[in-house]
């Protein structure tokens, strides 16, 4: 039984799974100056926390979006961290802890107000994969600088970076039992077997989580949901034939596809326009006016 409570703006969201123990899921409110539009969940990176978002969130309240963050299953508020006990990959993410989440902001917010799960990188990629195991549970996806990791979606010699980096991190962490990205500089701490299913999607190109009773392959075609995907000026990690291959996935969906590129110039990266994101809220606004009408 999954259970969530609330503290003010701030959530505690208990998911036991089988494999790790009972995962207590740090999440936060930021409300609509009024009743809100919709509400956005948004799915983290790989080693960013749900705080890091602030001033993203800010724009989209201010536009009459409420927002719901969560941080990734041992990282930020959430525990307990990843070590060697870690067992989970991108299957339990996509069935047992999105899935709690939307639950618990279901119950926060009153039923008519639509729910989009916002993702940032894996956390686009695990979005995607749930709407896949259940395409009713939201209303929408948001990508943002969420590209699918597959090789053959980087030229050149990124092609065999990420190849590389993608396979050394799952091979240290097979090694040391975990991914020790807090002391490496990459990711934070994270479990060997999501790094592993991370490297896997990067060589094959296929979303085939170990462990999973369930094929998304056969399951992304036939999501009709409406997406919105963005690629971001200056992203290396997810650059926009990596972001498009990410949308071959969903081919029955309904997607409005954009690539961002600050007016002022300024730099952004994979990471950085979440500090900087008052264009990416604007155009979210406008995307959820034209699918909700308001």
């Amino acid at each position: 039984m999954t259970t969530g409570s609330a503290h003010g703006s701030t959530w505690r969201i208990e998911v036991p799974d089988a494999r790790d123990g009972v995962q207590h899921l740090g999440a936060s409110v930021v409300d609509a100056r009024s009743a809100p539009r919709a509400v956005v969940v948004i799915c983290p990176a790989l080693g960013v926390n749900a705080s890091y978002y602030g001033p993203f969130r800010a724009h989209l309240a201010r536009r009459g979006i409420a927002t719901v963050a969560v941080d990734l299953r041992g990282q930020g508020d959430s525990r307990p961290r990843a070590g060697r006990h870690t067992r989970h990959g991108y299957h339990e993410l996509a069935t047992r802890d999105w899935p709690a989440v939307i639950r618990a902001t279901r119950d926060r917010f009153h039923p008519d107000v639509p729910l989009f799960l916002l993702g940032h990188s894996i956390g686009g990629q695990v979005s995607v994969l749930h709407a896949a195991h259940d395409p009713k549970s939201a209303d929408g996806v948001i990508l943002v600088a969420a590209g699918s990791v597959d090789h053959r979606g980087f030229s050149g010699s990124a092609r065999l970076r990420v190849l590389a980096a993608t396979h050394f991190i799952a091979a240290v962490a097979s090694l040391w039992g975990y991914w020790p990205g807090h002391r490496l500089g990459f990711g934070g701490r994270q479990s060997a077997l999501l790094m592993r299913d991370w490297a896997r999607i990067c060589r094959t190109g296929r979303f085939a989580p170990a462990g999973a009773d369930f094929d998304y392959e056969a399951a992304m075609p036939g999501a009709t949901l409406p997406v919105l995907a963005v690629s971001v000026e200056g992203d290396r990690l997810a650059p926009r034939r990596a972001v498009d291959r990410l949308c071959a996935k969903l081919p029955s969906a309904t997607i409005d596809r954009w690539h961002f590129s600050p007016e002022d110039g300024a730099r952004l990266d994979h990471v950085r326009w979440a500090r900087d994101g008052e264009g990416i809220a604007e155009r979210i606004s406008e995307w959820l006016g034209r699918h909700h009408g308001h």
